[in-house]
């Protein structure tokens, strides 16, 4: 295993106990170079996991509450007059930064969440036609309460799909809940320390991208993002850009194993994370109470590397 990328696990795990699978596909995402969303109730540390993740990697970290009286010159910007010069000038929003968490983002309005869109896909943020380039890296980590909650309404299709990954984090364990209550997670993020800087995790970024992949491995995700489109219960299978997302991700999973290539085991082990977002069950399958995930499942089961 990567060493640097396991004491990155280890010191978020001192804030958020019990979660080490979600902390460490979450730190798969920001090798990936990829956004994440986290769904779940309010109260199960999903804030706590990111800041204490970019805490981790000397990340500079801004955290924004989606309301829906943000608007969306609070997150990318705006140019005002300044009467001393008298010229218009720049002043950024909340999204320049290494990592910025979007704390309850489906609480906003729907012009406000597509503000993000073109920050989070090109990287940069365009105010009165003038392209802004953000710091590099540059990831979203975006929280959300399930849709029916007071006040929430979905997101967009085109807005979950520049996620790479989708994550529940849910409740803690027994023993987990017991340290909480003992208090021991109540310290705050001063006893996270810093593991590696923002230069290190570019040149991580990097091993990723460039880890060996076989022609029987890229065949393999193919097959998979076919299969979801002839499925007779999904109305909407997975795109080219899920598979590259799956790829990226397998890839990010491979190297915090120590691995220099791909297997199939990296691939299932992050393909629901990477798909159940973009995966449209149709009208038969949703009145029948089909879980996207188990479809998944099934297409796994079906389909094998070669």
């Amino acid at each position: 295993m990567n060493t640097e990328l396991e004491q990155i696990v280890a010191e978020v795990n001192k804030v958020v106990k019990g979660k080490e699978p979600v902390i460490r596909k979450v730190l798969a995402a920001v090798l990936s170079g990829g956004h994440v969303l986290l769904e779940d109730i309010p109260g199960v540390g999903k804030t706590t996991l990111a800041m204490a993740l970019g805490r981790s990697m000397e990340l500079e970290c801004k955290r924004m509450q989606f309301t829906p009286d943000v608007l969306p010159s609070d997150i990318i910007g705006f140019t005002m007059y300044n009467s001393g010069t008298g010229e218009f000038e720049y002043r950024k929003g909340a999204v320049f930064c290494n990592l910025f968490l979007a704390d309850e983002l489906n609480r906003t309005s729907s012009k406000t969440q597509s503000a993000l869109l073109e920050v989070m896909e090109e990287g940069k943020a365009t105010v009165d036609g003038v392209p802004h380039m953000l710091p590099r890296p540059f990831t979203v980590i975006a929280t959300e309460n399930p849709f029916g909650s007071s006040g929430t309404q979905m997101l967009p299709e085109s807005q979950l799909d520049r996620f790479l990954i989708c994550l529940n984090v849910g409740y803690p364990a027994h023993q987990a809940a017991v340290d909480i209550l003992k208090g021991s997670t109540q310290k705050g993020l001063e006893q996270v320390r810093s593991v590696i800087t923002v230069e290190r995790l570019m040149e991580l970024r990097a091993q990723a991208e460039s880890l060996h992949v076989e022609d029987n491995m890229y065949d393999y995700i193919v097959r998979l993002t076919e299969e979801t489109r002839v499925e007779p219960r999904i109305a909407l299978g997975v795109s080219p850009r899920g598979s590259i997302a799956l790829l990226k991700m397998a890839k990010a999973m491979a190297l915090m194993r120590g691995g220099d290539y791909l297997i199939p085991e990296d691939v299932l082990a992050v393909i629901e994370d990477v798909w159940r977002h973009r995966i449209h069950l149709n009208a038969r399958a949703r009145a029948e109470g089909v879980d996207v995930s188990g479809i998944i499942f099934d297409i796994t089961e079906r389909i094998h590397a070669v």
